[in-house]
């Protein structure tokens, strides 16, 4: 079968993509496969100047997942465009942008400098940010801020599909998703990682220096499928689902709920050649349940 998909203007010659924050800037894994194979490359999250980060430790392994505190450490949109973007094989496979930013005319500005940038096939809005003219509320748990944003941001990136990456730490995400898109968000992802802390009884301390952490991971993919098939039937345009995938089926059951395509992420610091491997063993999937075309499988659960 042809695995091709196509999220609007965005094409995927798979539905594999690889989640932000968890493959670096690319170019860390290309001793463990092709760039080229993947259906797109999504890069860490870019903030206008460069971050240190949160202070170590800012990782804890945790039951069935991982929380991480990273503090959203990158080198900044310019080094990136200038060091990193040229080396990637944006001509073969989607480079997706990742924007992180602490006030809507932040991720604006982003939106702007990005824009006019051949080598990236699109940008995804981290509305998972603390809004900090907010008190730190999220962008994305407020669908007045989540909306402004996009607006914003689809108004400096006019030629580039905008994809709103969803935070589940919200009452109820249907609302947050048909806010965007009223918005003009091009595709929503979801979900982010969940809010979560983990302590040692033994220094009697929190094991992350920033004390709280997102939690991601096999874990929280009961709650990602929800969230994903909820989405799917509120909005429409398409959605991308992530959370806890680390084997073929765990993408087809994210398609059947009515993903177009997924992000691959906790498992890349499993086996830095997953995503890689993924690519065959969805191939394998495929042909093992006689799946003749996306259209027919994606959002054909029976509920």
């Amino acid at each position: 079968m042809d695995l091709s998909v196509n999220l609007g203007a965005l094409k995927l010659k798979n539905p594999i993509m690889t989640a932000s924050g968890t493959f670096g800037y690319g170019l860390e894994f290309t001793p463990y496969g092709r760039l080229e194979d993947l259906g797109a490359i999504v890069v860490k999250g870019l903030s206008l100047k460069p971050r240190r980060g949160n202070p170590m430790p800012r990782i804890a392994e945790t039951p069935c997942g991982m929380l991480n505190a990273i503090g959203l450490q990158n080198i900044g949109v310019e080094k990136f465009l200038r060091e990193k973007l040229p080396l990637l094989p944006w001509k073969q496979t989607p480079i997706v942008v990742n924007l992180y930013a602490q006030s809507a005319q932040e991720f604006a500005d982003l939106a702007e400098a990005l824009n006019s940038e051949t080598g990236v096939g699109a940008l995804e809005v981290n509305i998972s940010c603390p809004n900090v003219r907010q008190g730190g509320l999220q962008f994305g748990q407020d669908p007045d801020a989540a909306a402004r944003v996009v607006e914003m941001v689809k108004k400096n990136a006019a030629q580039k599909p905008v994809i709103v990456k969803l935070s589940p730490n919200v009452a109820d995400i249907k609302v947050i998703a048909k806010a965007v898109e009223s918005a003009g968000a091009d595709i929503i992802s979801l979900i982010n990682t969940l809010g979560g802390m983990a302590v040692d009884i033994q220094t009697r301390k929190p094991c992350l220096a920033n004390v709280f952490g997102g939690l991601s991971g096999p874990a929280i993919k009961p709650v990602a499928l929800k969230m994903v098939y909820e989405a799917c039937r509120t909005v429409n345009i398409p959605v991308i689902g992530l959370g806890g995938i680390t084997r073929a089926q765990d993408i087809l059951e994210f398609i059947l709920v009515g993903a177009r395509a997924v992000q691959v992420g906790t498992a890349n610091f499993i086996r830095p050649d997953k995503v890689f491997s993924l690519v065959e063993e969805l191939k394998e999937k495929v042909r093992e349940m006689d799946i003749d075309s996306w259209d027919e499988f994606r959002g054909s659960i029976i509920a």
